[in-house]
C-alpha cells in the first residue's frame, strides 16, 4: 500500500523527522538554537523542541538551555556502518601491505563512545600482554588511534566525551587531565598523526593516522604497533610514519569510491 506522497504504509514520519533534526547539525553548523532547528527542517517551534529534548534524554543532544549540539554518542551511529559495512573489508589489503612493509601489527579503529574499537587488524607479531582481535575496545585516551579519532571531534562532541570518558591511569604514562589531553590533540592536529608511548601498556609504542571521507571528517584512525625495545621514537617518527601515511591515503581514496567504482576498479 502506497500513501499519497508517495511513501509505503509502513513510512514512520516521526523517525524521518527525528534523523532531519540530526542532519540539521554540522561542520558549519555545531550549535544550533530551537528557532534554528526548525527552519532547517521545516518543522514547527513545538515539533522541533519534542524531538530535540528526547534527543537530549536519549543523550545524542547537549544543550545549555538556548543552543543544542551533538554529542559524541552520535558516533554511534556511524560506527554501526562502518563496522558492518565497507571500511573493515576496504582496509584489509591495505593494512597487509603496510605490516609487510614495516615488520609491524597494523590495525583501523571507528569511535564507540569513549573507546577506540577495532574494525580491521593485520598482526604479525605478539606485541601486548591481551589479545587484539576485531571487536576489541581500549579507552581513546590511552592509544594513538583514539588520539586521532578524538581530534577528529569538533569543540562541543571533545567536551561531551571528556563530560562522559574517565581519564583512567593505565601506566605512568598515561595522560589523565582533559588540559593535557586537549593539548596532545592539538598536536595531533597540526602534524597530521599522533604517536603514543607506552601510555596504554608497558613498551608499547604506536603511531595513528586518520582515514578521513568524501567530506574530509575523520571516520575512522589506522595505526602501527611496536615494541619499545625494537622501536625508538626516532625510528617510528622516521620509518613508520611515512608509510602509514601512505596507506591512510590509499584507503580514504578506496572509501571516496562509489560501490559500483570499487567493484569495477
Amino acid at each position: 500500500m502506497v500513501t499519497e506522497d508517495g511513501r509505503g504504509a509502513h513510512h514512520v514520519q516521526s523517525l524521518e523527522r527525528g534523523l532531519a533534526v540530526i542532519r540539521a547539525f554540522g561542520a558549519d553548523t555545531p550549535e544550533l538554537t530551537l528557532s534554528d532547528v526548525a527552519r532547517a527542517t521545516g518543522l514547527t517551534r513545538a515539533a522541533a523542541r519534542r524531538f530535540l529534548l528526547t534527543l537530549v534524554d536519549l543523550g545524542y543532544v547537549r544543550t545549555d538551555g538556548k543552543y543544542f549540539a551533538l554529542t559524541a554518542r552520535v558516533l554511534e551511529l556511524g560506527y554501526a556502518y562502518l563496522s558492518g559495512q565497507a571500511l573493515p573489508e576496504l582496509a584489509l589489503p591495505h593494512l597487509e601491505r603496510l605490516s609487510e612493509q614495516v615488520g609491524e601489527s597494523s590495525s583501523v579503529s571507528v569511535l564507540d563512545g569513549t573507546d577506540v574499537v577495532y574494525v580491521s587488524r593485520v598482526a604479525v607479531s605478539r606485541i601486548m600482554t591481551v589479545s587484539i582481535t576485531v571487536g576489541t575496545r581500549f579507552p581513546a585516551h590511552a592509544t594513538s588511534m583514539g588520539h586521532v579519532l578524538l581530534a577528529g571531534l569538533d569543540e562541543a562532541e571533545l567536551d561531551a566525551y571528556l563530560a562522559a570518558a574517565t581519564l583512567d591511569r593505565l601506566t605512568s604514562r598515561t595522560i589523565t587531565t582533559g588540559t593535557d589531553l586537549r593539548a596532545a590533540l592539538a598536536r595531533v592536529r597540526v602534524q597530521g598523526w599522533a604517536l603514543v608511548d607506552q601510555e596504554l601498556e608497558e613498551g608499547l609504542r604506536s603511531v595513528a593516522a586518520p582515514i578521513r571521507d568524501r567530506r574530509g571528517r575523520v571516520v575512522a584512525a589506522v595505526n602501527v604497533s611496536s615494541h619499545a625495545s625494537r622501536t625508538t621514537l626516532e625510528a617510528a617518527r622516521r620509518d613508520l610514519v611515512p608509510p602509514l601515511l601512505a596507506a591512510a591515503a590509499r584507503i580514504e581514496a578506496d572509501l571516496s569510491m562509489t560501490p559500483a567504482a570499487r567493484e569495477h576498479g
